[in-house]
Formats: structure tokens, C-alpha cells, sequence
């Protein structure tokens, strides 16, 4: 046990020198920086901002103390590009604001709310100082949404797939995030339109899930009814059911069949996408296991009084780094990940604290 409190104590000291490093003077935070001289010539360039990511990095900070939360939000309201006018964040950003690329993804929006509700709730900020961002990006959210679906194409998390209005199709993780984002701006500032919206949305994701007894990728008119991790996502940070109810433990059953080999935890099935590059070009010669989302494994695991379980999940990932927490770790040593990723940083830090590590 002390070798791994040792073992923890050193990740979270060199997890804290990753999101320093990712926080940009401007308040920018970006999913990994590439200017970094431990940042490997073959990986995937991510010097760029992806909301989502810098929410649960912001969540980490909050466990940490580390302060760069406030100059995100900051930075998210003077200069993503587009949400003055639409309310909603898009697919990613240049440090500067401008957009990298305009793909609607309703998580990024939702999850933001969530880092600011749990920054407020965490340091007992100043609530009005934030006002803007939150009643703009839930009102946002409400009027995108039309009764059972987006009224716009719609990009999953992992940003490999749509979902389109016509067929009102919806993300389950995308939904969750935006009922979970509702559900925190209406915490701190009360709308009646932004509970009717989250209960429209909560309604028609439990509807279309009960029907199958387990939560999948996507439904609408066609559904998807393939597993995918970010599944995980409903249990924490988005609570849509509790962890004892059967929907959950049949999706985890799902997730552990059929995408967790040797402990580590994949995306989905017959992924691809490994981060790794060869002049300008995706090398694609499979994925490997993400820590992230073993981390993400283990919080929900022990929400369900699984702890023995949850600290094989967390376990396989301290045990195979040696200083930094990549996105993905191979079976072989000829693939190159994107390392570090603060995002798989920050839910080594979150899953520490609900493990009880610090």
C-alpha cells in the first residue's frame, strides 16, 4: 500500500506540472502541449482547445487548487469564437479563439456548464461574475434543442460520427452532458425553461434506452445500438440514473465484454485512430486502451460498490507509465501516442480523490 501511495503522490505532482503547462497565459487550456520538449515528433498535434477537455482539467484543478479555472471561463467568454452570438462551443479552438473547426458538439457546452458549477460550488466563488457564460450557454442549449432532438447536425465527443435533425437522432453521452449543464445553471440561476428542457431531453434518452435495457451509442429514427465507453459518463459526472439501477449495470456489463482487454478499458470496437503520424498522414494502425477512460472505469466501479474492481482499472494504468499519462497505451512499443494528455491527467486526479488517495 505505500509503494502505491508513493506511486500516486508522484503522478499527482507530475500531473500538476501537465496542467500548469496546458494552462496558456491568455487562459487558454490545451489538450496537450506540443511545444514541450517531452511532447513526442510523432504524435498527433493537440495544441488546440477543446472545451470538454479543459471542463474536467478545470474539475481536477478544483481537487488540486491549482487556480487557472477562472481564466478559462474568462477566456471562453472574450474569445471563443461564435458563442457571444450563439450561445453554444463548437468542435475546438486555436489558443488565440478563432475556431479550428465549427462541428456542433452539445457535450462541449453542457460540460462547461458542469466545470463552472463545480468550480462555484468548490471555492465559493463569486456567483454573478459568471452569469453571462452560464445563462448564455444554457439558453443555448434551449433553443438548439426542439422537443426530442437538435435542430442542428450534431457531432459525437469522439468526433468521428452525426447525427442529423431530419432523423432526430441524439448522442446519448451528448445528451447527458446537456441535461447534467442544465441542470447546474438552473442550480445557479433558476429558469424554469432550462428544467422543462433538461426533463424534455432526460425523457426521451430514458424512453428510447428502456426499450433495450441498457444505454448505446445513439437513437432516433435509426438507432446505434453499439456500445461505447463514454457511456460512463451517465453514471459520473452527468447522474442521469444511479449507479445501482439496473440500465447502468447492464451497460457496464456490456462495456467490460466487449471493450476492456486485459483490464484496459477502449473506446469502442474495431477503433482505429491512434494518434500517431507519418507526413501529415494518420497512421491508423489500431488504437490502443485510453487511461482516461479506465480512470473513468474506476470512479464509476466504485459508485457501485465495485471498489476491488475499480482499483484493477486505475491500478493498470499507474503500473504501465512511468511519468506521463498518454491517450492511449499499445501492446506494442513501435505506436505513438499523444503524451501527455491532461485530460487522461485530470481523471488520474479525479479518480484519485473518489479512490480516497488524496
Amino acid at each position: 500500500m505505500k509503494g502505491v501511495q508513493t506511486r500516486v503522490k508522484q503522478l499527482i505532482d507530475v500531473s500538476k506540472r501537465v496542467i500548469v503547462d496546458c494552462s496558456l497565459e491568455n487562459g487558454a487550456i490545451v489538450a496537450a502541449n506540443s511545444t514541450k520538449p517531452y511532447f513526442p515528433k510523432e504524435a498527433k498535434n493537440y495544441f488546440y482547445v477543446w472545451p470538454r477537455d479543459a471542463s474536467f482539467i478545470c474539475v481536477a484543478a478544483d481537487l488540486l487548487g491549482l487556480n487557472i479555472q477562472e481564466k478559462f471561463f474568462e477566456w471562453l467568454i472574450n474569445r471563443a469564437e461564435g458563442w457571444q452570438e450563439r450561445g453554444l462551443f463548437y468542435e475546438k479552438y486555436y489558443p488565440n479563439g478563432l475556431q479550428a473547426l465549427n462541428r456542433f458538439q452539445p457535450d462541449q457546452t453542457g460540460t462547461v456548464l458542469f466545470a463552472v458549477w463545480h468550480h462555484l460550488k468548490s471555492s465559493k466563488g463569486e456567483i454573478d461574475k459568471y452569469k453571462n457564460l452560464v445563462i448564455s450557454s444554457a439558453e443555448g442549449i434551449c433553443k438548439a434543442w426542439k422537443k426530442d432532438h437538435f435542430t442542428l447536425i450534431t457531432n459525437d465527443l469522439w468526433e468521428e460520427r452525426l447525427c442529423f435533425p431530419d432523423l432526430k437522432e441524439n448522442f446519448t453521452y451528448s445528451l447527458a452532458a446537456c441535461i447534467k449543464g442544465l441542470e447546474c445553471a438552473n442550480e445557479l440561476f433558476p429558469n424554469k425553461k432550462y428544467t422543462r428542457t433538461a426533463n424534455e431531453m432526460k425523457k426521451v434518452l430514458l424512453n428510447n434506452t428502456e426499450k433495450r435495457g441498457y444505454f448505446f451509442r445513439s437513437f432516433g429514427k435509426l438507432n446505434d445500438e453499439r456500445i461505447d465507453s463514454s457511456l460512463l459518463g451517465l453514471v459520473w459526472p452527468f447522474e442521469i440514473v444511479t449507479p445501482s439501477d439496473p440500465l447502468v449495470k447492464n451497460t457496464i456489463r456490456k462495456i467490460i465484454e466487449k471493450l476492456v482487454k486485459n483490464y484496459g478499458v477502449y473506446r469502442y470496437e474495431h477503433d482505429e485512430y491512434d494518434g500517431w503520424m507519418f507526413r501529415t498522414i494518420h497512421r491508423k494502425k489500431g488504437a490502443g486502451f485510453w487511461p482516461l477512460l479506465n480512470f473513468w472505469m474506476s470512479i464509476v466501479l466504485n459508485r457501485m460498490g465495485r471498489k476491488k474492481e475499480a482499483l484493477g482499472y486505475y491500478s493498470r494504468v499507474i503500473n504501465s507509465v512511468k511519468n506521463f499519462i498518454p491517450e492511449q497505451i499499445f501492446d506494442n512499443k513501435i505506436q505513438k501516442s499523444v503524451s501527455p494528455l491532461c485530460w487522461s491527467h485530470a481523471m488520474f486526479i479525479i479518480a484519485s480523490r473518489e479512490l480516497g488517495y488524496f
